[in-house]
């Protein structure tokens, strides 16, 4: 048994927190916030998120995927809003297969409380860590009436994207770090519930708007409504700064995304009130300090929204550690281990959601590209040993993020060529087309 300090009680944090407690270690966290429970928002961060198969199958280890499906909802499909208001479809699985809305706030009230009923846990709100030592395990952390250091076995840094863990990490010789702001940031909106908590567009899918620089998603609520989150160049003649008075705002949605705005009742008091935010990826190695100190989650591999597998990422962290931690109880080679062998799928999976950042925006709405996934998912229900799509692979699987980036690349390849094909358009759905894609692969693993 070990006494460790978690600097963080976010939805990463606190999960880390059950795993470890779990194991018969004493866990203290502590979080620069006031109690998440006790506040009305989420301090401009993204109300609701995405939860797929990653995050499901670290809920479900420590025991408390069943609480939590009581207030996801499903999200079977994408449906894409033309600017004429046409919709088309795109399934995400099969099978019934979805990706769930969850509230943040009341994804993270759970674990919390799950947190603080667990006598291995405890847990100090307002607690801000204003430094921290990676080798001897110690963090000095104020409150409105103390300055207090912590010192106990280890430390885990899972304090976001601006940890201060990793800031001490940051002074050690050999650690790489990169930060790198995209272009665009992000506002959220809202549609609200129509009459009797209705909602006004199809509940169970994930809505988008695709623009090619821009973008808005919708995500469902459980009280009939939507949370939307345009994201937009935040410079530039078309961007945040340019739209710089609501007026100007509000003249833009409504052309762009006319069918949206005619839903937003109140567009002109969210679009002065709900902030707008960059979004950073951030990159780093190694991960920890003998075992003494660890980043996960969004402390050590901070990535964008666009694969929907920030919070998924940062779940298997914790479920993938308790893993290695079955194997050797050794801190020293528990966190060596997970420090060399994680990162190479943080690095893919914040490639990924870049990548899908530009299939989202630019192509969603193209018939080329959802002719493509068409004969990808008619490719793979006929031969599911042979071709596994890369959303299925990333989102409905465990697959490491760095084989299922691999293996998209090879796939992309091959749909190139076949996308060239004279008339794929009538002759998608043809065994001739099969014949080629299977050719394809057999030549792909015969050079290799």
């Amino acid at each position: 048994m070990k006494k460790i300090t978690i600097v963080g009680a976010g939805l990463v944090g606190s999960l880390l927190s059950l795993y470890l407690a779990k194991r018969g270690h004493k866990v203290q966290i502590f979080e620069r916030r006031k109690d998440p429970r006790k506040l009305k928002k989420s301090e401009g961060r993204s109300i609701n998120l995405a939860l797929s198969d990653r995050g499901w199958a670290a809920l479900k280890k420590i025991g408390i995927s069943d609480e939590v499906s009581h207030s996801a909802i499903p999200m079977f499909r994408r449906v894409m809003h033309s600017i004429d208001g046409t919709l088309s479809f795109q399934d995400y699985g099969k099978d019934g297969q979805a990706i769930y809305s969850v509230s943040r706030g009341g994804l993270n009230r759970i674990l919390l409380e799950k947190a603080e009923d667990d006598p291995n846990i405890t847990v100090d709100f307002n607690h801000r860590c204003v430094s921290a030592n990676p080798e001897t395990g110690s963090a000095v952390f104020q409150n409105d009436s103390e300055t207090i250091e912590i010192l106990n076995d280890a430390i885990f840094g899972t304090d976001g994207a601006f940890s201060k863990v990793r800031s001490a990490f940051q002074r050690r010789d050999g650690f790489s770090y990169s930060q790198e702001y995209i272009d665009h940031g992000y506002k959220e909106l809202t549609i609200p519930p129509g009459p009797s908590g209705t909602f006004k567009i199809e509940k169970e899918a994930l809505h988008i708007w695709p623009r090619g620089k821009h973008m808005l998603i919708a995500l469902p609520n459980l009280d009939g409504s939507f949370t939307c989150t345009l994201f937009f160049p935040m410079k530039g003649e078309v961007s945040f700064d340019s739209l710089n008075t609501t007026l100007k705002a509000r003249e833009f949605i409504s052309k762009v995304f006319p069918d949206a705005y005619s839903l937003m009742n109140d567009f002109d008091n969210q679009w002065e009130s709900n902030p707008t935010s960059s979004l950073v990826i951030i990159k780093c190695k190694p991960w920890n300090v003998g075992g003494r100190s660890m980043l996960l989650g969004d402390a050590s591999h901070a990535i964008v929204p666009f694969y929907g597998q920030g919070m998924n990422s940062g779940f298997e962290d914790c479920r993938v550690f308790d893993e290695i931690l079955e194997n050797s109880n050794d801190f020293n080679t528990a966190f060596e281990s997970f420090s060399n062998t994680r990162k190479p799928d943080a690095d893919a999976i914040s490639d990924l959601a870049m990548q899908n950042f530009i299939e989202m925006r630019d192509l969603t709405g193209q018939p080329k590209f959802l002719l493509q996934k068409k004969i990808e998912n008619r490719f793979s229900e006929l031969h599911p040993d042979k071709w596994v799509p890369l959303y299925s692979q990333v989102t409905f699987s465990n697959i490491p993020y760095s084989t299922a980036l691999a293996a998209g690349k090879k796939q992309e390849e091959i749909m190139k060529k076949i996308m060239k094909i004279t008339d794929i358009e009538s002759l998608w759905d043809k065994p001739k087309i099969d014949a080629i894609i299977l050719d394809c692969l057999k030549n792909d693993t015969q050079a290799n």
